[in-house]
């Protein structure tokens, strides 16, 4: 098969969360397990990270791979979900795997895979552990995909664990309670094994605490770092002191040079191939695109919005089972707002969007798609305003695919 054969045939074959939503995500650990035993366990050959949490973990992830590529280190990324290319998530010192790997593993996995029809996630957490394991990767940063407990990554042994934040998120699956949700991410920590903890509240903590002491797992609290870093946003600090917590508590197994690791945190992006995150894609009229869909992470974009004194200008889509209620009272309501539905079965229709946002008095304009509105948007809006595009990791994948693709006006 071709590379655009082989991921047709994960994506029609395999249950997949960005499609389905939560029928996809197995709440057991049986398939990656039998998988994994299938590839002779190449997840036990791995030095691995492992990191959880509402918001962050990526952040986290990338910071890391920056962190140890600089100082030398053959670094595996495992990151989830991919925006434009399957490949991104897996990564090799910041470079997708080869599409050739991705060919070659899906033939060779084939039998498995008609015999116990594991989900698409499952697949990928198993295919990263194979590409790690073949390229001697000094250490794998591997970040779960929802929760902890029950995630498929959960099978490694990591000589750290990092939960960066709890907020509510994937409640229909999580848990409704602050309390929930944190026993759900406390299942990545593991007996004698330091878990760093990054910003978290009082109820998380507690919850946090009563694990790691249960399993013996010394436990690290972040510091709140001032880094100079290419890193636009307050909350990458706190994603920085994660990193940096994590580093330190790893210092006599995997040794690092201060100069190197400062200069890392000047080159995240580039180093690790980070896209996404408060990403600016035009400075004039500055457009910025950022994949926080949840209530912790609007949070965080309306703190860094305010600090503009710009007018703004939304462009914002979500996924069909997005709680909207807990997002809308973080956005200001003087703003002007285009909705629009991401390219996906699960996206929310742009026409249902308005009428929520209007039901908290946020007027706005529905687009069938996000190329309409940007169009739309650029005819009226001055140089000196600012137009901010979220709400869903779609929304910025349909926007990094349209630059990509030269479809935008800018």
């Amino acid at each position: 098969m071709t590379y655009e054969q082989t991921l047709n045939y994960l994506y029609e074959k395999l249950p997949m969360y960005q499609r389905m939503g939560a029928y996809a995500f197995k709440k057991d650990l049986t398939n990656i397990i039998k998988l994994c035993d299938y590839l002779n366990n190449p997840q036990d050959k791995l030095k691995s990270i492992h990191i959880a949490g509402t918001n962050g973990k990526g952040s986290t992830s990338h910071i890391l791979s920056a962190i140890y590529q600089s100082n030398g280190y053959k670094v595996g990324m495992y990151t989830s979900p991919h925006l434009v290319d399957f490949r991104e998530r897996i990564k090799l010192d910041g470079t997708p795997c080869s599409k050739d790997f991705v060919i070659n593993f899906t033939q060779q996995i084939k039998p498995i895979i008609e015999e116990i029809h594991p989900s698409f996630f499952e697949i990928t957490v198993a295919m990263a552990f194979e590409y790690f394991a073949k390229k001697n990767v000094d250490i794998a940063i591997i970040e779960t995909g929802l929760g902890g407990r029950l995630d498929s990554t959960n099978i490694i042994h990591p000589i750290a664990s990092i939960i960066t934040s709890i907020g509510f998120d994937h409640m229909d699956m999580l848990g409704n309670t602050i309390e929930q949700i944190t026993n759900e991410k406390a299942g990545i920590i593991k007996d004698n094994t330091p878990v760093i903890i990054g910003k978290v509240n009082k109820i998380a903590k507690q919850v946090l605490k009563k694990v790691a002491s249960e399993k013996n797992a010394p436990l690290v609290f972040y510091q709140k770092e001032n880094q100079k870093t290419d890193l636009i946003g307050e909350h990458q600090q706190w994603n920085i002191g994660s990193a940096l917590s994590c580093v330190e508590s790893l210092k006599d197994i995997l040794p690092t040079n201060k100069v190197k690791t400062k200069q890392a945190l000047l080159n995240v992006s580039e180093l690790s191939n980070f896209l996404g995150r408060w990403q600016i894609f035009y400075k004039n009229p500055l457009v910025i695109g950022d994949v926080g869909h949840n209530e912790q992470g609007f949070r965080l974009i309306a703190n860094e919005l305010s600090k503009y004194t710009k007018k703004i200008h939304f462009i914002l889509g979500f996924v069909d089972d997005k709680d909207l209620s807990k997002i809308i009272p973080t956005l200001p309501m003087e703003s002007s707002y285009s909705f629009v539905k991401p390219n996906i079965i699960r996206g929310m229709k742009s026409e249902k969007v308005r009428e929520i946002f209007e039901s908290y008095d946020i007027q706005g304009i529905s687009f069938p798609d996000l190329k309409s509105a940007i169009n739309q948007r650029f005819k009226s809006v001055s140089k000196n305003e600012l137009i901010f595009v979220g709400g869903s990791n779609f929304i910025i994948a349909d926007l990094l695919k349209l630059k990509e693709n030269k479809q935008l006006p800018f």
